[in-house]
């Protein structure tokens, strides 16, 4: 399969960050994000800052995050995009931001501090799932159990979960760009032309322009192939595990229906395995 494609896949670390992680581009960054929050937030400008953060202490190590900028507001946003099935991944987001909290503390006493924190804010894009929740996008933050009333509304967790994104191209609102970034995001690297209704949008124009392969210099063309082969490989590995977990079920099937007398053809409709791979249970 060929990697050269009219635009790149958004959910390789290299060119989801020369898409969003750049100066120039801070505007991309800005547009998704207001969509994200919906109107909750309304960011004028960013800056990017290190996404590397380090422990107090040597024992406690560094935590390295995709992207980390700071909004005209003083708000943090860390952005991690996943591809594959992550681990523990809602407890790593709960760690990264904590983290972004607790460094807060001034170094070498905090007698007029006052605990005066900034926002911290976690945004997940996904491209496999996290919860059993039929619903694509989750919207968490700290409020009360029994009502939902919003306790502290300078801190939450945002999840995406693009598998469940399933709308055709058709489908899409047109009031809502978020749906058309999320439709990028999944979908950007299988098309050959920018969707006729994004065409008069300047922010979408500049997105489907830089993500274009051929815009891509020769080494970070080499860069983004390396990464999309991975990404491949793993996903190969995984399905080969699917499969092979699959036919271990249907073989434990089996041989419990050959054990009660069940007949062959049966066996065979129910398990689709044939009948030399039966016999030999």
């Amino acid at each position: 399969m060929s990697v050269k494609t009219k635009y790149v896949d958004l959910l390789t670390d290299i060119s989801f960050k020369r898409v969003f992680g750049v100066d120039q581009n801070r505007d991309l960054l800005i547009a998704f994000l207001n969509e994200v929050f919906k109107g909750r937030k309304h960011i004028m400008d960013l800056v990017f800052n290190k996404n590397e953060h380090h422990g107090n202490n040597k024992e406690e190590g560094s935590a390295i995050f995709d992207l980390l900028c700071t909004g005209d507001k003083g708000e943090r946003f860390l952005i991690e995009v996943q591809t594959g099935t992550p681990t523990n991944f809602k407890k790593r987001a709960l760690f990264y931001t904590s983290r972004l909290i607790s460094e807060q503390a001034p170094k070498g006493g905090m007698k007029d501090w006052a605990y005066d924190i900034t926002e911290v804010y976690f945004l997940g894009i996904l491209e496999e799932s996290i919860t059993a929740d039929p619903r694509y996008f989750h919207d968490i933050g700290l409020c009360y159990r029994d009502t939902g009333e919003i306790f502290y509304d300078g801190f939450g967790h945002i999840f995406i979960e693009l598998s469940k994104f399933v709308k055709t191209i058709e489908e899409l609102n047109p009031n809502s760009d978020l749906e058309n970034w999320l439709y990028a995001f999944k979908h950007l690297r299988e098309m050959n032309d920018m969707p006729a209704q994004l065409q008069q949008n300047v922010i979408f124009e500049k997105l489907y322009t830089i993500a274009e392969y051929s815009n891509m210099t020769k080494e970070e063309q080499e860069i983004y192939e390396k990464e999309l082969k991975q990404k491949w490989d793993n996903a190969a590995v995984k399905n080969q595990k699917f499969l092979e977990g699959e036919e271990k079920k249907a073989r434990e099937i089996a041989l419990d229906m050959k054990k009660d007398g069940v007949a062959l053809d049966i066996i065979i409709k129910y398990t689709k395995l044939s009948a030399e791979e039966i016999e030999k249970l």
